[in-house]
């Protein structure tokens, strides 16, 4: 599996990245919703891990410009955040998320969260 990560804090985008890669699978880390865009026309991840509170813009609007791209509109996106208080849930399902996680991430539950929505995806089930 291959797994992006975007995240501003270099903290959480470097723990999620150790427990990704220590798991056996490739990870990439970008801090901006720009540097990701470009990292994906390249990269192609199988899942994206997006921080919602990025600079420049929100995760919830970089998410739904990958669902109106029709190069990345079938990766699919887990949405994490620290502020929940900010994004509801059903706000980020219905930009294209496909789950939300509410950090601190549970590293012990990360990998079985990312193959799960990666899995769903390939069986063509995106929201």
């Amino acid at each position: 599996m291959k797994v992006l990560v975007i995240d501003d804090n270099p903290i959480d985008s470097k723990l999620a990245h150790a427990v990704v890669q220590m798991s056996g699978h490739d990870s990439f880390e970008q801090r901006s919703a720009a540097g990701a865009l470009e990292a994906l026309r390249s990269y192609r991840p199988d899942v994206i891990l997006l921080d919602l509170n990025l600079p420049g813009t929100d995760g919830i609007r970089f998410a739904q410009e990958l669902r109106h791209d029709r190069e990345l509109r079938n990766i699919p996106i887990v949405a994490v955040t620290a502020y929940p208080h900010q994004y509801r849930l059903a706000d980020v399902l219905s930009a294209g998320c496909a789950t939300y996680i509410i950090k601190p991430i549970d590293t012990r539950k990360l990998i079985e969260q990312l193959q799960a929505v990666a899995a769903n995806a390939s069986r063509g089930r995106l929201p």
